[in-house]
């Protein structure tokens, strides 16, 4: 660990932490081991109120109307600091994106960062956000009010690199149905309408898109259902696809771009189309700026090796994008792997419970309680890291 630029209240937070090691990766651990998918995350919130109840949070569950989000509050006045965690499994892979570690990592700082309101006031505040993996819960909760009033939001997601600015895309889905009618395929095949053949020209014309389509842009799905029997004209086929883009605007064009392919396709089969574009869309990540070089510099403390700042490296989705659009925020990624491992796989899953995702979550929690601190005994630092979010805007 880089002794110089360690003010006495960082050790103390990083102190802090540390003596919280064996509990945290206890915590870790549970949720790693009782994997709850979006919205059935009982256990994992649950587990995650009681620890921080039992440290002098005040607990509010169901916020947003949601059963498993909840606010952990200390303190009080501004300025008003979130530790996010999410803690929310992937179906039949379980914590594959190291959900745990985000969660264990928000609540051991939130705990060290109550040393820095005891001293100058202010509120640290952790948010409990389910269902980030399949639903974006955090758009809901956003659409209720559940972010208002904070000033800067923060988490940590564990990954294969040390990097503190992401590329996460905006991203929309779309649920695609052609109906068709049905009819012997070797006798009476003019009596037919090919649902099957909707899909598959929809697909051709997605993949002649995709050439013409700006950088970063990405259109994925797949077939959900495609037909009864090989000698029966499909009279219904079914899909699902994820429309992806560096920013809304340009998501909002390229949706439209997308939605063409499959009208086309229904013009040219004769099969009827019915689509459902997502209820939720993830915005694209805005970098609050200021803030992640006070991460930066935080986590170099630490003795982590990172990323060139100003790299970016992508990360999908995700809807602490909406998050960033609305509160200066960061989401940087900690490595608990090597970059041969990919996220969403059973090895990234056993990574997220072993030594280094230990180690990970307890410098996370330490780099984020940091800078609460810069954030807090700083008011200059508080307004630029606000300046740099309204000069966005």
């Amino acid at each position: 660990m880089a002794e110089s630029g360690l003010n006495g209240l960082k050790r103390r937070v990083i102190k802090r932490v540390e003596q919280q090691r064996r509990r945290l990766v206890e915590l870790s651990l549970k949720i790693h081991d009782t994997p709850e998918v979006g919205f059935k995350e009982e256990k994992a919130r649950r587990w995650l109120t009681h620890y921080l109840k039992g440290r002098g949070f005040e607990i509010v569950d169901g916020v947003g109307n949601l059963s498993t989000a909840f606010k952990a509050v200390y303190g009080s006045g501004g300025p008003v600091i979130a530790m996010l965690a999410e803690y929310d499994a992937l179906p039949g892979i379980g914590h594959a994106c190291g959900h745990n570690i985000i969660a264990a990592s928000a609540v051991g700082a939130a705990v060290a960062s109550r040393l820095a309101a005891d001293r100058y006031g202010g509120t640290i505040m952790v948010i409990g956000t389910p269902a980030e993996e399949l639903f974006g819960g955090k758009v809901a909760m956003l659409r209720a009010g559940a972010f208002d009033g904070i000033d800067a939001a923060m988490m940590v997601h564990p990954g294969v690199r040390n990097v503190v600015a992401i590329e996460a895309l905006a991203c929309a889905g779309l649920d695609i149905e052609f109906f068709g009618r049905a009819a012997h395929a070797a006798t009476y095949p003019e009596e037919g309408i090919n649902a099957l053949e909707g899909m598959i020209q929809a697909f051709n014309a997605v993949n002649s898109l995709r050439q013409h389509i700006r950088d970063r842009a990405r259109i994925h799905g797949i077939i959900k259902h495609g037909g009864e029997a090989a000698n029966v004209v499909p009279s219904y086929t079914a899909g699902q696809f994820l429309v992806r883009a560096l920013d809304d605007s340009y998501l909002d064009q390229l949706k439209q771009k997308v939605l063409d392919c499959f009208v086309g396709a229904s013009i040219a089969t004769g099969a009827r189309l019915e689509y459902r574009w997502a209820e939720t869309s993830y915005s694209a990540m805005k970098n609050n700026l200021p803030l992640a070089q006070l991460f930066f510099r935080n986590l170099q403390l630490l003795g982590r090796k990172l990323e060139p700042f100003e790299k970016r490296y992508g990360f999908g989705s995700t809807d602490m994008g909406n998050v960033s659009q609305v509160i200066p925020a960061i989401h940087p990624t900690i490595a608990i792997a090597g970059p041969d491992i990919s996220l969403h796989s059973a090895d990234f899953a056993r990574a997220a419970a072993s030594a280094r995702g230990h180690e990970g979550l307890v410098d996370a929690a330490k780099a984020l309680a940091m800078t609460v601190v810069d954030l807090i005994s700083e008011p200059v630092r508080l307004a630029e890291v606000k300046s740099a979010f309204r000069g966005r805007e």
